[in-house]
């Protein structure tokens, strides 16, 4: 049995690899795909004598539990291996770690020691061909079996990140920035800057410092995941890099120091020295540029100049909203697979339905879009606190359609504590603006008092994102479910 081409895939390869690559598919064609890897059901993991050479080698070990006898393995990879053994245009790989790596606490240490994992056979085959193709990881120290751990199809930092981000102001900006595309906005000290995701998309990571503080904006178009990290871990300040694999769909990013495997939907270290350190998360929302252009004035936007060739504004993943390249049984159920997501998907939702997602003393909750469209205020305890979601309708997808500023609008939510000066607010919407019922004052999507008695006054902020539905379950199984219900 066979499976079709993902072209999601290969629309993002064409595009990070440039015009390069074009020549690469043009020459497999649009319906006569290249020969793929085959994966034969085996008792035992081939010799490692047989891998290929470390020049061309993907760091693409097959799971354990991987497909049937004769399934073709996503060619893309086959497509990218061509490419970068053909045509000299993928950035060399940085610096290796540091031969002086960071000090991990002692306490970290000690409650990491009863989760790190007994490296199998077939991980240690894994281990060794990352080794091959330049990887410095600390394999032996892992919190997973690398079975868990697929390629997504491109070399480390084959989707380059931005290490020295330019920044121009609204007046350029909105020459390529439509008011209704999505933003990932972040201020610190005063200092507002937005990432487009139409940028974002080509690079998943920006390397920046914002209002003197290092961080990591990062998005995974395939969980729809945008997530801000503090960059000083221990006293050091690392660079963060894409490291071409995948945990359930989601991006895993690798530092420059310790080349620790990081994941980034949670923040935590996976494989490597820092392997159970969990990154400070910095509260950032997922917004529409107008939004942001509203709120800071002031507010700089990541600029084009990257660096790079890439078609800004336009969408590789398109449709991706709505996957259905490839139904499979689970629980009973017909349902749609992600692109490389092995786990059972939780049924409760569809696989990409958005949620605000977020998680406070332990405990998780996710807020589904399907829910906030008709409510638009939800007032919330989550592990103890107060907290509200505010949910706005104008927000377009950056995963719909091929031009993202002609996609579908889907809405964006945002999350903050709702008490103020030691009062607690309750929220509504009224004539269309989210308002506090204690003093009628009226607030923005960023938190902020517009109008009323506590103007000027600020929601605190909270670390929340927009996942998609099966990202999230994945990683935080446990987690309770807004539901219309829980509003009565």
């Amino acid at each position: 049995m066979k499976t079709p081409i993902n072209l999601t895939r290969r629309r993002l390869l064409t595009a990070a690899l440039g015009g390069a690559a074009l020549g690469v598919l043009a020459a497999c064609g649009e319906d006569a795909p290249p020969p793929a890897p085959t994966v034969e059901s085996t008792a035992s993991p081939p010799s490692a004598s047989t891998a290929a050479p470390a020049a061309t080698q993907a760091a693409e070990p097959p799971p354990a539990s991987g497909p049937p006898a004769g399934t073709r393995l996503p060619d893309i990879a086959a497509r990218v291996r061509q490419a970068q053994g053909d045509v000299g245009i993928l950035p060399p790989a940085p610096a290796t770690a540091s031969d002086s790596p960071i000090e991990v606490p002692a306490g970290i240490l000690a409650a990491r020691a009863d989760r790190l994992i007994t490296l199998s056979d077939r991980d240690e085959l894994s281990a060794t061909a990352w080794r091959n193709i330049g990887w410095k990881t600390d394999f032996e120290t892992s919190l997973v079996h690398f079975d868990e751990i697929f390629s997504g199809g491109v070399p480390r930092d084959g989707i380059p990140p931005i290490d020295d981000p330019k920044f121009t102001d609204f007046a350029e900006a909105v020459q390529f920035v439509a008011g209704r595309e999505p933003v990932v906005a972040l201020r610190i000290n005063g200092e507002a800057r937005a990432y487009p995701l139409q940028i974002l998309t080509y690079h998943e990571i920006v390397n920046d410092v914002i209002g003197g503080r290092p961080v990591a904006v990062t998005f995974c178009p395939l969980c729809n995941s945008s997530v801000v990290f503090d960059r000083e871990v221990f006293g050091s300040v690392l660079r963060f890099g894409v490291s071409g694999n995948l945990r359930n769909s989601d991006l895993i990013m690798w530092d420059d120091v310790t080349e620790t495997w990081w994941q980034q939907l949670t923040g935590e270290g996976l494989v490597g020295h820092l392997a159970g350190v969990t990154l400070d998360f910095v509260p950032a929302q997922l917004i529409s540029f107008d939004e942001f252009k509203a709120a800071f004035r002031d507010g700089q936007v990541l600029s084009q100049d990257t660096g790079f060739s890439r078609p800004y504004g336009r969408n590789p993943y398109g449709g991706y909203d709505t996957v259905d390249d490839r139904p499979f049984q689970s629980d009973g159920r017909l349902e749609e697979r992600p692109f490389l997501f092995q786990g059972r998907l939780d049924t409760r939702y569809r696989a990409t339905e958005r949620v605000v997602a977020l998680e406070i003393n332990g405990e998780a909750v996710a807020y589904p879009f399907s829910v906030l469209s008709e409510q638009r205020v939800v007032n919330d305890s989550v592990g103890g606190e107060k907290i509200v979601v505010l949910w706005t309708p104008n927000t377009v997808s950056a995963l719909d359609k091929s031009d993202i500023a002609t996609s579908t609008a889907v809405g964006s939510g945002v999350a903050y504590g709702r008490v103020v000066d030691g009062r607690e607010l309750t929220f509504v919407i009224k004539d269309d603006a989210f308002t506090d019922q204690e003093t009628g004052s009226t607030w923005d999507v960023t938190g902020r008092a517009l109008s009323g008695e506590l103007a000027g006054a600020e929601l605190p902020p909270l670390v929340h994102a927009n996942h998609f539905w099966f990202a999230w379950a994945a990683f935080r199984p446990a987690t309770r479910v807004y539901t219309a219900s829980a509003a009565s």
